[in-house]
């Protein structure tokens, strides 16, 4: 049985999670990404939840920018949330989120996929940071 105090923001994912229900019951599925991600944005704001929406973030090597990335959203600092109107969840937005987790040194991800059959989601841990 895992200690359930090593869960990584649990309460604050439970509430993410929550939010992302929320805001497919309102949109439904097939509705732009954009809109869905403007639902979610105001259903973080009456859950009283702080965040930062499509945030500019950089890979870095010696100096110079390698590349740069747009995130949809970082919420109360802590976790990267990054949400998709896709019909199933894809290892290439897995490694996309691994690349803003790298980049924005942040502990927890969760992926988020409004689906034909309802919401999806993933929590995604930084293994480049090291956890205390």
């Amino acid at each position: 049985m895992a200690d359930q105090n090593k869960i990584i923001h649990k309460d604050l994912s439970y509430k993410i999670v929550g939010v992302a229900f929320r805001s497919f019951k309102a949109t439904g599925y097939g509705m732009p990404e954009k809109y869905c991600q403007g639902v979610f944005a105001a259903e973080l704001e009456k859950a009283g939840l702080h965040f930062n929406r499509e945030v500019y973030v950089t890979l870095n090597y010696e100096g110079k920018v390698i590349t740069k990335y747009f995130l949809d959203f970082i919420v109360e600092d802590s976790v990267v949330v990054e949400l998709k109107v896709r019909p199933k969840i894809g290892y290439a937005h897995i490694e996309q989120v691994m690349a803003y987790l790298k980049a924005t040194n942040k502990k927890l991800a969760i992926l988020i996929y409004f689906t034909q059959e309802g919401v999806k989601y993933r929590r995604i841990v930084n293994s480049y940071n090291k956890l205390q």
